[in-house]
């Protein structure tokens, strides 16, 4: 049993590190403060590969493992919860689906330019009244003659006004529950289809969040992904995957606020010496130490047996959990070591906690992962 990244791993941890130090980091603050979506850092992000690291060469990736891509999205996540999100709707959340479930025509003519990062890409699931029952789904696509006629609306979509190609669902046979869910394809100026406003959220400010309506819009029929009502187990297959990616960003978040924390305690004295050699510190300290570790050797088995092929849809549910709780504890703890300095923006862990916050909402609430794990042992 090897724990130990492979010398390939180990380098390109190094690059994305230096990359996300040297270009995200010192934009990290400005990206917060406006709120304000950095296209050329999503640009620059395709320019060093990062987009297109689980795909094949053939569509402009990397074809890499996904180990490497929970690398990038710890390392990218570590300085920057808003580029993180937004690297995750993007790759995980929308280019997956359509590499796994598309056709070639559709895969030929999606990919490569999403990988360049040329299109933005999102993943439209969640509505008014299908959030964690996503089966409730009331968006309709309605079969007339060559097209597909949609209505309805989604909401809380990362990406979703700036995005180019929105891969969404909507109900095909009502009747039919969860088994009558479909999946398609619309891509931005599409008539029908438009973006609604963009929420104002406490943090990942920056990465955009925004409603989409669909009125009567209509789509060719090539524009279905996948088989008719099969929507529902795809973007259980497609969840699966993004747990795994929300806990790795959740892990990066933690790491940054402890390192941050680290040095702090070191350098801020009181009493005459530093905090790090108060027992209260140092103990905090270690907690934290030790449940970034076992969170990210957690996430790293769930991307393991992804790559394998094997089922992960427990071990997913379970980083993602313990991941999120994890990293609202450690930068909790990262404010409560810098005192007064760290509930100040000046100081980056103020940042830091607010943006973790939302990954035990994404990709599933926390308690939907409780109920998730608990169906997979109880199967047993």
């Amino acid at each position: 049993m090897d724990f130990e990244l492979t010398e390939e791993q180990r380098m390109f941890r190094r690059m994305v590190r230096d990359f996300a130090e040297q270009e995200i980091a010192p934009r990290a603050e400005e990206i917060d403060a406006t709120d304000e979506f950095p296209h050329d850092l999503f640009r620059r992000m395709a320019e060093v590969g990062l987009l297109g690291l689980p795909f094949p060469p053939q569509y402009g990736g990397s074809g890499a493992d996904y180990e490497t891509v929970v690398i990038a999205l710890e390392e990218i996540a570590r300085v920057s919860g808003s580029m993180a999100i937004t690297f995750d709707a993007h790759t995980s959340l929308c280019c997956e689906p359509i590499y796994h479930f598309g056709t070639e025509a559709q895969k030929a003519t999606y990919l490569p330019p999403l990988i360049r990062g040329e299109m933005v890409g999102a993943f439209g699931l969640t509505e008014p009244q299908a959030g964690s029952d996503a089966g409730a789904t009331q968006t309709r696509a309605v079969r007339e003659g060559d097209e597909w006629v949609i209505n309805g609306q989604k909401i809380y979509i990362t990406n979703g006004s700036i995005a180019d190609v929105v891969v969404f669902t909507a109900m095909t046979e009502p009747e039919k529950g969860t088994r009558g869910i479909s999946a398609f394809i619309v891509e931005k100026g599409t008539p029908g289809f438009k973006p609604g406003r963009d929420e104002k959220k406490m943090g990942l400010k920056g990465s955009v969040t925004s409603e989409l309506f669909f009125e009567n819009c209509r789509i060719p029929l090539d524009n279905m992904l996948g088989e008719e009502n099969e929507g529902f187990r795809q973007f259980l297959i497609t969840l699966d995957a993004g747990r795994i990616a929300i806990a790795a960003m959740a892990v990066g978040l933690a790491q940054g606020a402890y390192e941050r924390s680290l040095d702090y305690a070191k350098e801020r004295e009181q009493f005459g010496q530093p905090i790090a050699s108060f027992q209260a510190i140092r103990w905090m300290l270690a907690d934290m130490a030790t449940e970034i570790d076992a969170a990210r050797l957690m996430v790293h088995r769930a991307a393991w047996r992804k790559e394998q092929g094997r089922r992960y849809t427990k071990e997913a549910s379970m980083a993602k959990l313990f991941a999120t709780e994890m990293s609202e504890r450690v930068c909790h703890d990262a404010i409560q070591i810098h005192g007064g300095y760290g509930y100040v923006r000046e100081y980056e862990v103020e940042r830091m906690y607010r943006d973790q916050r939302l990954c035990q909402i994404g990709e599933g609430t926390n308690e939907i992962q409780r109920l998730v794990i608990s169906r997979e042992v109880l199967r047993r």
